[in-house]
Order: C-alpha cells, then sequence, then structure tokens
C-alpha cells in the first residue's frame, strides 16, 4: 500500500538531518510542512534548507513564496494532497515533514472547509485593526459570533482577525465552519516524531538562534522591514529584529527574547503533538534509526 511517512517534531529537535537520510533511502522527495519556509525571501529565520540540501534531495514548499502573497492550511492541504497524488504514480513511500501542527494536521486529517478570504476583505480587515485596535475588533466578533468569541484568546491578533475575515467573507459565523471532521485519505500514514529531554531542546534552540544572528538575520529582516505587516513575517525571530531596527530594543535583549519565545513555541509543539496518539516516538540520536523506521 502506498505509504506517507512523516517526521514531525518541535523546532531544533533534527528533523532536517534524518530527513535527508530517510528521504535518500526511500527515493523520495521532501514535501516541507512548515509554513514559514514556504516563503523565499525567509531564508535564515526560518532555518530553511541550504542550497546544498536542497541539492542533495529535492524539496517541494520551500522559497515558492514572496512574503506578500496570501497562503493558508486549507490550501497547504489541497495542494499537498495534489502533489500527493502525483508523486504516488511514480513512488511506494513518500517523507513529509515539518513542525507546523496545523499544516501536517491538514495533510492527515483534513481541515474544515473555510472560505478563501478575498484580497479586499483582508485589507479591509487589515486597515481596521490597524485604525481601531484589537479590542474593537473582538467586540464586533462578540456580536458577529458569540460562541467563537466566548472561547477564542482575545489576544490572538492573527485568530481574531481570520475569524472576522471568514464572516465577513461568507455571511456566516466563524464557528459554522469548525466541524472537526476527520477525512479519510487513500494512502497509509505512518507519523513518526522525534523528541529529546526539554533541557536539551533549549539548549539546541539558544545555539541556533546565535547561528541566526551570526548568519545575518538582522540584515535579513531589515530587507524586509517594508513588508512587516504581512503575515508571513508574523513569526518568531523577524518580530525581534524588527523592536531592534525600530530602535525599541537593544540586540542583545532581542536575541535574548527571541530565544524565549522559540521555547515558548517548542512547549506548544511538544503539547499539541502529545495529543496525537498515532505518533511513534523516537530520539533523533537513536542507532540505526532510519533502519527502524523503515521497518515499521
Amino acid at each position: 500500500m502506498k505509504t506517507l511517512f512523516v517526521l514531525l517534531g518541535p523546532t531544533a529537535v533534527g528533523k532536517t538531518t534524518l530527513a535527508l537520510e530517510l528521504a535518500e533511502r526511500i527515493g523520495s522527495p521532501i514535501i516541507n510542512a512548515d509554513s514559514r519556509q514556504i516563503y523565499r525571501d525567509l531564508r535564515i529565520g526560518t532555518a530553511a534548507p541550504t542550497a546544498e540540501q536542497l541539492a542533495r534531495v529535492q524539496h517541494y514548499f520551500v522559497g515558492t513564496l514572496a512574503v506578500t502573497d496570501y497562503y493558508s492550511a486549507a490550501r497547504y492541504e489541497t495542494e499537498a494532497l495534489q502533489l500527493i497524488e502525483r508523486l504516488f504514480r511514480d513512488h511506494e513511500q513518500l517523507l513529509l515533514t515539518g513542525g507546523s501542527m496545523l499544516y501536517i494536521d491538514a495533510v492527515c486529517n483534513g481541515i474544515d472547509d473555510i472560505p478563501t478570504i478575498s484580497t479586499d476583505v483582508r485589507e479591509h480587515l487589515r486597515e481596521r485593526l490597524q485604525d481601531e485596535g484589537l479590542e474593537r475588533l473582538c467586540e464586533e466578533l462578540r456580536l458577529l459570533d458569540p460562541e467563537y468569541y466566548a472561547q477564542a484568546d482575545l489576544h490572538n491578533t492573527r485568530r481574531i482577525v481570520h475569524a472576522l475575515e471568514v464572516c465577513y467573507q461568507s455571511g456566516r459565523t466563524f464557528t459554522s465552519f469548525r466541524t472537526a471532521t476527520h477525512k479519510q485519505r487513500p494512502f497509509r500514514i505512518v507519523k513518526l516524531g522525534l523528541r529529546r529531554e526539554r533541557e536539551e531542546i533549549f539548549a539546541r534552540i539558544n545555539s541556533r538562534v546565535d547561528q541566526m544572528m551570526a548568519d545575518g538575520l538582522l540584515e535579513e529582516a531589515r530587507t524586509l522591514l517594508p513588508h512587516r505587516d504581512e503575515n508571513a513575517l508574523n513569526t518568531v525571530g523577524y518580530k525581534e529584529m524588527f523592536q531592534v531596527l525600530d530602535g525599541t530594543w537593544e540586540l542583545p535583549f532581542a536575541v535574548e527574547r527571541m530565544k524565549k519565545n522559540t521555547r515558548v513555541y517548542a512547549k506548544k509543539q511538544m503539547t499539541w503533538f502529545a495529543r496525537d496518539p498515532e505518533i511513534q516516538w523516537f530520539h533523533p540520536d537513536e542507532p540505526k534509526l532510519t533502519n527502524t523506521l523503515l521497518n515499521l
């Protein structure tokens, strides 16, 4: 039966190295499931595959979009499944890897059929956020979709704005689209989780941030400053560097805050993945791990 291996885990756990080895062993390209590596101008801040790694194994969904392009987990589900169907014509086994929880769930389980948001609606809500502030938008969400308002994180700007976008676009409540229906896939899915002790993950995150700074993250952020309000840049690393470029934070403070925020994100990833009983867990340094995985 056609098999999709899904290699997942928190940031800095060591997915990239093992993914390359596993992809070469099964003769598969790598299907990326990182929601930020899909943007081509975020190379350093997303720890995107290097030119050498891209030459070693063919990658999909890496560096294909501009930061101004709109993208969503729903679009990823559609495009990734189309790609998987096409690749299965020539492969018995495929590898998908990444740490974006929603993107992985979109492929494995499907996500709700949220309507595509038009440019006009997105721009309208963006302008209102800038002019009126988040509190005013939260109050409107309370009126339009009280059920979602009651359970939403009212400090999460992206989610509040998206819920309102759906209300505006569809004329329905955001809640009405959230059915959580599990979709069956016509192929076998094997989820392989990588994990390390929390202290080890945190130390690797700190080292990765230091390496990003040495590689020129601040200068990369400087080139992206005109696009800072794009959703693609609403992410750890760039947000802290923008504070430095604004003169709000000193660089050493921003670097430490970036490390802390990345550690917080890693904890969220670990909590999310821990709820999935289908994941089989391994330490990345386990001897002959690729052999173990291929025998599953």
